[in-house]
């Protein structure tokens, strides 16, 4: 197999800083996340809202094996990346009770699941993907995730915290120096345009121009907020989620090329909209991180991967269930996930985030 020497020096970068984290001080002062369920840790727990996971089986191979309200069967990739950068402890969720005192100081996840780029997707969700129904027989459930928007609010008053707390010389060093992580635009699609009328009113490519002009405004907010460091993922292969391919898929197993080029004719904007905002805004480090590639080889070549089964999830039948319907009551749920690339219907399994995570820690080195 060839093996570039770009890749090589990347890898040994890698572990170089791995191995410099578990001896020391974290590689950077604090993490912040925002975004949807990718990356949620409990915040949806705290609102009057069905997308939660605060139930079992979600949970089961967590630290405790209990259920915290991350849409996995344990670690989010982000867990992975705190662990990697040399915290000890993961950010708490921003709502949760434990967002107090000194835990602030090392970061905070502001994630929700459900949110978007696109605020009112935050405010929606269909329970067709709950129920079974088709298109014509959806109904809307109003529910309060957080948007974006006010994502960035509770980061504003986040910062108040932490200003009180250390003083504003301190607290401007740990706003600068933080990661700020932004996982988004899975739900604007999946759960909003591809299934409202929105897809009447706009293209695809409209839709994205308005999800890109929402992501725009929000990375130079954050920038205007003392934030230098950003990091953004990709769109995955929607098309190859186990729930897309049951919604979208009209009977077949394979996953659906068009959800999977509108999230390519997707990524290409984030980019380019990205090196844009790194030229306009002086000392920001804005890095767009792939995980289009690296889950989609998952999916499509799985024993490369060291895994097993990427069609179906762990949960229930595997082929529709989360939140909700993926519980300890749902039945076929795996024994063993650790062969399996998703966990519910729409999310990574730990053992998929774990090599996702590694992939993104290559990608923002330049971060840190």
């Amino acid at each position: 197999m060839e093996f570039s020497s770009s890749k090589l020096f990347g890898s040994l970068t890698f572990l170089a800083l791995v191995f410099t984290a578990v001896l020391g001080d974290p590689l950077v002062p604090a993490l912040f996340i925002f975004g949807d369920s990718v990356v949620d840790v409990g915040n949806n727990n705290n609102l009057s809202t069905v997308i939660k996971a605060n139930f079992p089986p979600y949970g089961r191979d967590f630290v405790n094996h209990k259920p915290t309200g991350r849409f996995c069967n344990g670690k989010l990739a982000t867990d992975f990346t705190a662990e990697y950068l040399g915290f000890t402890t993961y950010q708490p969720a921003y709502l949760s009770q434990e967002a107090s005192g000194k835990n602030l100081l090392t970061g905070a996840n502001f994630a929700s699941a459900a949110s978007g780029f696109y605020d009112p997707t935050a405010l929606l969700y269909f329970y067709s993907i709950y129920l079974g129904l088709t298109n014509d027989d959806m109904f809307v459930a109003m529910q309060n995730s957080i948007s974006l928007t006010q994502q960035l609010n509770n980061y504003k008053e986040y910062q108040s915290k932490v200003v009180n707390l250390v003083g504003q010389t301190k607290a401007n060093a740990i706003f600068s120096g933080g990661i700020h992580l932004l996982s988004a635009g899975s739900s604007d699609f999946i759960q909003n345009y591809y299934i409202t009328p929105l897809a009447t009113v706009y293209t695809p490519d409209q839709f994205s121009d308005i999800l890109i002009r929402s992501y725009s405004t929000f990375i130079q907010n954050l920038y205007g907020l003392g934030a230098r460091r950003i990091g953004v993922t990709s769109l995955p292969p929607t098309g190859c989620l186990p729930a897309a391919i049951t919604l979208f898929g009209l009977g077949s197993n394979n996953c659906v090329s068009r959800l999977n080029g509108d999230a390519i004719s997707f990524n290409n904007k984030l980019k380019s909209t990205s090196q844009s905002l790194t030229t306009k805004l002086p000392g920001l480090k804005l890095v767009v991180f792939d995980i289009f590639q690296p889950l989609l080889d998952m999916v499509t070549k799985p024993s490369d991967n060291g895994f097993m089964e990427s069609r179906r999830a762990c949960c229930g039948t595997g082929t529709l269930e989360t939140s909700v319907l993926c519980n300890s009551r749902s039945i076929g749920t795996c024994s063993n996930v650790t062969g399996y690339v998703f966990w519910d219907g729409f999310h990574p399994s730990q053992a998929a985030n774990e090599v996702l995570a590694g992939d993104l820690l290559q990608q923002g080195l330049a971060l840190i």
